[in-house]
């Protein structure tokens, strides 16, 4: 099998539209949440959420460009963009038809969606659709319009597994690296859920917080006071490239990709494994894949939404695989970003892999009284980044569904 590293990221988040503004607001435990200006939700249960803030579509595309496309995909375009000048590529002159594109929306363009069924149900049924509505929606557009972009003609497609989403496309592209169908994958995932349709029905679900008089600490995982996940937007992009690639063209190699694993709970339609069954599987297939044993992963990046149930039996599944281990850190940045949804298991793997370059835990904010039965088992950073030694750090995210997905990166050794 060949060796996969990561070579260059790109960010749009809820904490900066950049990979270094997003991660020193993560070390400095910044929360992105606030009140939703993107409509009036007034008369929602759940009235905030984490915004991408300032974002401009007219600094990657023209007006007429812009208006094709959804935000999904403008951000992954602008995610992507970042991670392409990071990590110094000169498309021109590499071997485009083994340069491919795998990226992951749990929703697409929902936005786009949204606003066509109000126009034509307010309508006198007359169809005006339109014909951009298509491809705005589908999900595997972004996909599409990234190999477009730069004229990558190797192995493209999209992922869906909701929450799971990204973290299965950067799994996906690690395969395809190792199974030499590709020298480089343009990977990650995007999401602009921030809609009327997908808060009203996270609320319907009773899955989002409700907290509205304190939205800055309302994400608050492993916290016993916590009430619901808060619901955020972004993009983040990986560029993994098969190593004696990246030699060759002198890249930037920022760590690199050992083991990915993927397992189902097979349990519910939206609640997890109370015991974390499937959690458990990914975990472990990621560390026998990697080959290394549980002691020697430094840093886990929960999926922990802060969901009554769900962060429980996370945690359930890391002690079965870990044991108490004061020396594992263990965090959960949707304290700060709060839940990107498909677009979570990207921005999540970009922090995770920069603990591993710099050897820094992000924290988890907003967490004041956490679970007590696991308090003292493992090592929780709160509110500000923790100096440790990372050699390897593993992120997790799951899905609605059941999906379960793991990915596990270690620091570059050459």
């Amino acid at each position: 099998m060949r060796r996969v590293v990561i070579t260059g990221m790109g960010a749009i988040t809820p904490l900066g539209n950049s990979v270094t503004d997003f991660w020193n607001a993560l070390i400095n435990g910044v929360s992105g949440a606030g009140p939703i200006t993107k409509f009036d939700a007034s008369k929602f249960k759940t009235q905030f959420a984490c915004e991408v803030k300032n974002f401009d579509p007219l600094k990657y595309f023209d007006k007429a460009e812009a208006k094709r496309y959804d935000l999904f995909t403008q951000y992954a375009i602008a995610a992507v963009e970042e991670a392409v000048q990071n990590a110094h590529i000169n498309f021109e002159q590499l071997n485009r038809n083994r340069i491919g594109v795998i990226w992951g929306s749990g929703n697409g363009g929902i936005q786009t969606f949204q606003e066509q069924v109000i126009e034509f149900a307010l309508g006198d049924g007359t169809p005006r659709f339109s014909p951009f509505l298509v491809p705005r929606m589908i999900v595997d557009i972004a996909a599409g319009v990234i190999s477009i972009k730069y004229g990558l003609r190797g192995v493209n497609f999209a992922t869906v597994s909701a929450c799971a989403t990204s973290t299965n496309a950067i799994i996906e592209a690690f395969n395809y690296i190792r199974w030499n169908k590709a020298d480089m994958i343009i990977t990650g995932g995007s999401e602009a859920p921030i809609t009327e349709s997908a808060v009203g029905g996270f609320n319907a679900a009773k899955a989002l917080s409700t907290n509205n008089a304190n939205a800055a600490t309302a994400s608050r995982p492993f916290d016993v006071t916590r009430d619901g996940f808060v619901m955020g937007e972004g993009a983040g992009a990986l560029i993994l490239e098969e190593l004696e690639h990246a030699r060759r063209r002198n890249a930037p190699i920022i760590a690199e990709v050992v083991g990915g694993g993927t397992s189902a709970d097979a349990y519910h339609l939206t609640g997890s494994h109370p015991e974390g069954e499937g959690a458990y599987l990914g975990m472990l297939a990621a560390l026998e894949e990697a080959g290394i044993a549980p002691d020697q992963v430094d840093y886990l990046n929960a999926h922990a939404t802060s969901t009554p149930l769900g962060d429980v039996s996370e945690l359930k599944a890391i002690l079965r695989l870990f044991g108490a281990r004061p020396t594992l850190s263990i965090s959960a940045t949707k304290s700060m970003t709060g839940h990107l949804l498909g677009a979570a298991g990207a921005v999540e793997a970009i922090a995770t892999i920069l603990s591993v370059a710099t050897d820094l835990v992000p924290p988890t904010i907003n967490t004041t009284h956490i679970e007590p039965e696991y308090k003292d088992l493992f090592h929780f950073p709160l509110e500000k980044a923790a100096s440790r030694q990372v050699n390897y750090a593993m992120s997790n995210n799951f899905g609605f569904g059941g999906h379960i997905a793991t990915v596990l990166f270690a620091k570059y050794r050459g």
